[in-house]
């Protein structure tokens, strides 16, 4: 009697296909005489794609399943896997041997099918029937490639694979035996470095990892064969960083230091399934006090309830239903009752050595004789489990993908349900919903009692190797837009790569501050960036229990801390360079406002006067300036100091950072070239630093003056140097030693282009020749950039001169035709050349910063002859000044002052978040933490508002200019050059 004659199979469901398949067998085989091999193939072709296409390949393969039975083929197909073996070790390259396996895996694919449909295989045996060939195949296949890295003179294993000492683990359904029908198979690949074949050779990991490589490729890649397993490595300790195939040492080594306890899961199920068993069984009997551990922390254990979030919430997965729901990952699947063993086997296991079991169904017995579960959830479990991966199977066998979901539409449905034997897709959908409910109810009642582990609103979980959706959902909601990259970054620091999180102490602290981190980057300026500098600080960091204990117990520290990862970049990479800041940011006094510059000045004195040779002081000058700035930038940053407060006081920091570099510098140079009867050099600042309304990535604007006594042509030094070549070499170092990048960062971008004749002009300029040149040669643009000179370094009777040549410069008499010509001319020039970028480009937006600054420069030049109290630095205090000279209609002087510090004050915050230009400052592309901040600067409901009031304010202000300015200088005749040239 035929095996076929006692079995039911599932009837075809659709019509068309099958027909479709009948044409194309009769052109290739007879049909067969028996009515039941015939329901067969109508199972087959009117319910899979795939199937039809594998019985079509090889009709005759085919006959022997419906003649022999799948057993008798199965044994056959065990004999040719062992032939495959034996060509391996008899010289077939890796690449025949693959071909090979392509199309044994064909049949197996076909038989195990057929079997499974028919029902006449127990769900253990197809499952590992899988299992059992996917271990065969990686036999083989692993002989092949170590064989030819004999012959390639690779290895030295005189034609001995098991010398090689390579072992293949299965991880997961694999390694317990029980893969599915498209499962991918999940490897870890290690060898035993102490193997007599491989000591002293410093080549073998290469050589293993080339194979492992190829490994792969041979057994995912397809072909007209088809393929053989998809396969992926991600199980092997710290997969981002470490090498395909490792050493038994390496990954011992890292389970004992790092090894995570979802990890420690994972090997429950690991299992020697290729090449050296003996190697894979010594691994997994070293790592036993590893996965097993006796007696377990209440941290481990909450960590081990952390695992089952990792299946939660996945594709529909929430809610119980039929249409699309995930029959493996979703609410009431696979993975629940897989974890549900798997849990109990870790908090148990330690102490019973009876649960060590790797297959489900087995594990669930044993927890029920030991007491841990009834018997009847283990009877309800282990039969809802081979229900649903029946179901599994069918899906699978469609299209041979790696699918576990229930088709979307009713029609996928009906053809599911009719491949499972069932007459309608009602009763399909009761029996599933009925074992769902089931193992969700089972598994419900095992978590009731679980710790929360849902961070500020949801999931914040990162065990294992796979994003879960809850958590990338929560990641969105606070604000990450690329949750799954930030969840990696995550997960990479429990991999203990980092110093900081090398302990275990240290991780579970990480992992209690977590959702307090989390919230605290998403309301940062930019968040995926601040994850990114956060990262940053991290591997920097030397340790980290002290410090995330001091975050746990100091939220604001922690708070702070992450808007400065997210809203200040400049910052977070000075920070991340010296973390030992944090120390001075808890100081009592670091909220306080900085010195006065005399002050700073003698402090930064006091720490160059330690400081030996000249990259001593380089470094400590950087230290000492970008400690300065950081904390600059943090009161900014935390409202405690205003804007035009702190570009006072980063003005400040940058004079005496230029004052003491100097003093350091001169002396030093005066060792080897001596000097002219003292020091003789003064430094004017200009721009922002004269003006005192520096910002975070401001440059210093900078002219060399010096002063010879006539008769003294050298200098009195051993090398003696003329003055212009003393003070051009003496001005270029210390430039150098203000603009060079050492290992502790950067100081500041030096602008000379405002000394005298510019570019083509000396780096230094004698006092004579800068008063000569202001008197005789000085464009106009020059003197209005000379109303925010201020003298930064140098002896004091040489500053009092400097100071009375440029206030006798700025004060003398002008022709007001020519000068509001020239002034016109000069801002016309830069409208031309630098167009606005953005409506954020403050200093080029018609009526933003150089239309209010020409107003005030301007006025100054017209008037100071009469009035030479008008004069100051500071723009906004040149109008004032005008004001009350009568010069300047009191409204219009408070319009451009008030104008001016909202456009300065929100440019300093921009360039602070930006670390850069303000110009490009994107608002459609800002996250909102930014917008928020920029917006809070000037009490702004938002950016909308804040934009709206810079709008009417600059078109006020460029209506003062030009009535001002423009005007006056169309009526003297001058044009625009748009219309000369119209």
């Amino acid at each position: 009697m035929s095996w076929l004659s006692t079995i039911s199979l599932p009837r075809p469901h659709n019509q068309e296909r099958l027909q479709v398949a009948w044409r194309r067998w009769d052109e290739k085989a007879p049909r067969p005489s028996d009515p039941a091999a015939l329901a067969l193939l109508e199972a087959l072709f009117g319910n899979s794609p795939y199937l039809t296409e594998t019985a079509l390949k090889d009709p005759i393969f085919m006959a022997d399943l419906w003649q022999a039975g799948p057993d008798t083929v199965l044994t056959t197909l065990e004999s040719d896997l062992l032939s495959v073996r034996q060509s391996a070790r008899a010289g077939s390259t890796p690449i025949e041997i693959a071909t090979q396996l392509r199309r044994l895996k064909h049949k197996a694919a076909l038989a195990v099918a057929v079997a499974d449909i028919a029902g006449v295989w127990s769900l253990e045996k197809i499952t590992g029937a899988l299992s059992d060939f996917a271990g065969a195949a990686l036999d083989a296949l692993v002989d092949a490639l170590l064989l030819q890295l004999d012959r390639d003179g690779q290895l030295r294993i005189a034609g001995d694979p098991q010398a090689a000492a390579f072992t293949v683990l299965g991880m997961g359904k694999l390694g317990a035996g029980e893969l599915n029908y498209s499962s991918d198979i999940d490897l870890i690949l290690l060898y035993d470095r102490d193997a007599p074949a491989l000591a002293d050779d410093e080549q073998v990991p290469r050589h293993f990892v080339r194979m492992a490589r190829l490994l792969v490729q041979l057994l995912s890649e397809t072909s007209v064969d088809g393929y053989i397993f998809r396969t992926d490595l991600r199980l092997r300790p710290d997969p981002g960083s470490t090498p395909l195939a490792m050493s038994v040492q390496a990954a011992e080594l890292y389970y004992e230091s790092v090894g995570q306890n979802w990890e420690r899961a994972a090997m429950i199920k690991a299992h020697p399934v290729a090449g050296n068993r003996a190697v894979g069984g010594s691994f997994l009997g070293d790592l036993r006090p590893y996965i097993w551990r006796r007696h377990l922390d209440f941290a481990a254990i909450h960590d081990i309830h952390s695992i089952k979030r990792q299946i939660d919430a996945h594709r529909g997965g929430r809610t119980i239903g039929v249409m699309g729901h995930n029959v493996k990952l979703g609410r009431g699947g696979i993975r629940e009752i897989e974890f549900f063993a798997q849990t109990q086997q870790l908090i148990f296991g330690g102490r019973n050595p009876a649960l060590r079991l790797r297959g489900t169904c087995e594990t669930l017995r044993a927890l029920a004789y030991a007491g841990h579960i009834s018997a009847t959830a283990a009877e309800e479990l282990i039969e809802a489990y081979g229900f649903l991966r029946r179901v599994e199977h069918r899906l699978q066998m469609v299209d041979d993908r790696q699918t576990h979901s229930i088709p979307t539409d009713e029609a996928g449905v009906d053809g599911i349900a009719a491949f499972l034997g069932y007459n309608d897709r009602a009763a399909f959908e009761t029996d599933l919903l009925t074992r769902l409910r089931c193992v969700e109810s089972h598994y419900a009642h095992l978590f009731e009692e679980a710790p929360s582990l849902a961070g500020p609103g949801g999931n914040l979980v990162f065990t294992g190797i796979e994003d879960d959706p809850g958590t990338l959902q929560t990641l969105r909601t606070l604000g990450f837009q690329d949750p799954s990259a930030a969840a990696g970054i995550v997960r990479r620091w429990h991999h203990g790569r980092y110093r900081a999180t090398r302990s275990e102490r240290a991780r579970e602290l990480l992992t209690e501050l977590m959702p307090a981190l989390l919230k605290a980057l998403g309301e940062t300026a930019a968040p995926d960036q601040a994850l990114l500098n956060f990262d940053l600080f991290l591997n920097n960091l030397p340790a980290g229990v002290q410090l995330f204990s001091l975050f746990k117990s100091n939220p604001a520290l922690l708070e702070l801390v992450a808007a400065i990862m997210g809203s200040a970049p400049g910052l977070a990479s000075h920070l991340s360079r010296r973390t030992q800041l944090l120390d001075s940011v808890l100081s009592p006094d670091f909220y306080n406002r900085l010195p006065a510059a005399d002050v700073l000045v003698a402090e930064l004195g006091a720490a160059l006067a330690g400081a030996h040779d000249e990259q001593d002081i380089l470094d400590t000058a950087r230290r000492w300036t970008n400690d300065r700035r950081f904390q600059v930038g943090v009161q900014l940053l935390k409202r405690v100091v205003t804007p035009a407060q702190a570009g006072e006081a980063y003005a400040d920091v940058a004079q005496a950072t230029i004052s003491g570099l100097c003093d350091r510098i001169e002396r030093s140079f005066a060792e080897v070239h001596g000097s002219f009867s003292g020091r003789r050099l003064a430094v004017l600042g200009l721009g922002k630093l004269g003006s005192r309304e520096m910002s975070a990535t401001s440059d210093l604007d900078l002219i060399f003056i010096y002063d010879v006594p006539e008769g003294l042509e050298v200098s009195d030094g051993r090398q003696p140097l003329p003055s212009t070549q003393y003070y051009t070499r003496l001005s270029s170092k210390i430039v150098t030693a203000l603009t060079a990048l050492t290992n502790e960062g950067a100081l500041y971008e030096v602008d000379m282009r405002l000394r005298p004749s510019g570019r083509a002009g000396p780096l230094a300029n004698s006092l004579a020749g800068f008063e000569t040149y202001h008197q005789q040669s000085a464009w106009t643009w020059e003197h209005l950039a000379l109303t925010r000179a201020r003298v930064i370094h140098g002896p004091e009777t040489l500053a009092e001169r400097l100071t009375a040549i440029i206030r006798s410069t700025l004060s003398r008499p002008r022709d007001p035709v020519v000068l509001v010509r020239d002034v016109a001319d000069m801002r016309d020039r830069i409208a031309e050349h630098a167009a606005p970028r953005s409506p954020w480009d403050f200093k080029h937006l018609s009526g933003g910063l150089f239309d209010i600054d020409f107003v005030a420069q301007y006025l100054a030049l017209r008037h100071a002859a009469q009035h030479p109290s008008i004069l100051a630095p500071h723009p906004a205090e040149m109008l004032r000044r005008a004001a009350e000279a009568g010069l300047l209609a009191p409204d219009d002087a408070t319009l451009l002052q008030a104008t001016r510090t909202l456009l300065s004050d929100v440019q300093s915050l921009l360039r602070l978040t930006l670390n850069g230009d303000e110009s490009a400052f994107d608002e459609t592309k800002a996250p909102e933490g930014q917008r928020r901040l920029i917006a809070m600067t000037e009490g702004a409901a938002d950016l909308d508002e804040l934009r709206g009031r810079i709008g009417t304010q600059t078109q006020a202000a460029h209506a003062i200019y030009k009535r001002i300015v423009e005007d006056p200088a169309r009526a003297a005749g001058w044009l625009p050059r748009r219309e000369r040239r119209s």
